[in-house]
């Protein structure tokens, strides 16, 4: 029975420098490497950054000219599924033998040029992008900057015969897309957060334990300090004092919800776990989600798999 390596990157991004971010995912890919780890999951919209102004800058304004000009250097940090900076982590991927779970402010390379999600990109070592599942349902105040997603990518993905799902933030609570990616086959659950640990307020044990599975967790750390200073609201949320904005505290739980694998909250790091089968099947005895004790005869699960609107 194979195995595989899964590792875990808290770290922090050059805030709105989607350049110098891809650097600092290219040499953790190239660090994954020479720790012979298979599979490399980073944090929540990772490339390159959260919005995190939003709930501290009154974003709610409407037609206001500060928060245009906020948005609009937002969005300029974005970057298209076919773009450049995705080709590099790509080539990196494929150059290390390391497969990616990555975060990305995605704006639309077609129609929706004007709009960025939150997505998760999955990137295979050998077989490039398969993925980019659009965040489903913005949380809160994230709806004032990101596009409302759908289910064209998601579902799971095969590394090394295991299935490898995963969700952003929130959208983990939802118990229908939990659901499309059990009945896909999950052996592995990604769950991606901007990057506080209170913020995942137990679902990735909840997930393990519901799904018989591994979960990966997988935090972020910002500050002010990593915002560059030409950002709108750079100089006032200084003057007020803000400085930490995610503390991180990212962790691998296995089938039973044990932690196999942490990083602490304010490190910067690669945690790993090595996943095997055994421990899928002995967890799988008395309860399989999708299989001895599902019910398809009472439940039907129908998935609308397509690009929302057309957006390319």
């Amino acid at each position: 029975m194979s195995n595989l390596h899964l590792g875990i990157a808290q770290l922090r991004p050059a805030w709105g420098n989607k350049a110098r971010t891809v650097d600092i995912i290219t040499a953790a890919i190239a660090q994954a490497a020479a720790r012979n780890i298979d599979l490399l999951a980073f944090s929540e919209t990772f490339l390159s950054g959260y919005p995190f102004w939003v709930c501290r800058t009154n974003g709610a304004a409407f037609d206001d000219a500060r928060q245009a000009r906020a948005y609009a250097q937002f969005i300029d940090s974005a970057v298209e599924i076919g773009g450049p900076e995705l080709g590099i982590v790509s080539e990196a991927a494929r150059d290390h033998g390391v497969s990616v779970y990555l975060g990305a402010n995605e704006r639309g390379a077609l129609a929706g040029r004007g709009t960025v999600w939150c997505t998760l990109v999955t990137i295979d070592a050998e077989r490039g992008i398969l993925g980019a599942h659009r965040k489903l349902m913005p949380t809160h105040d994230e709806r004032l900057v990101w596009g409302i997603g759908d289910a064209q990518d998601l579902g799971c993905h095969s590394f090394g015969g295991f299935r490898v799902g995963g969700l952003n933030c929130w959208e983990n609570w939802m118990s229908h897309a939990r659901a499309a990616l059990y009945a896909d086959g999950e052996d592995i659950h990604i769950s991606v957060w901007p990057g506080n640990e209170a913020v995942t307020k137990g679902l990735p044990i909840f997930a393990a334990q519901e799904g018989r599975m591994w979960c990966a967790s997988v935090c972020g750390l910002l500050s002010l300090s990593d915002v560059p200073e030409d950002f709108e609201f750079h100089q006032d949320l200084a003057a007020e004092g803000l400085d930490v904005i995610f503390a991180g505290g990212s962790a691998i739980y296995d089938p039973t919800q044990a932690c196999v694998a942490r990083i602490e909250p304010g490190a910067e790091g690669i945690a790993s776990a090595v996943i095997d089968k055994p421990g899928l099947y002995r967890a799988r005895q008395g309860f399989d989600q999708s299989g001895h004790y599902a019910r398809p005869d009472i439940f039907d699960l129908t998935i609308h798999r397509r690009r929302a609107g057309g957006h390319g």
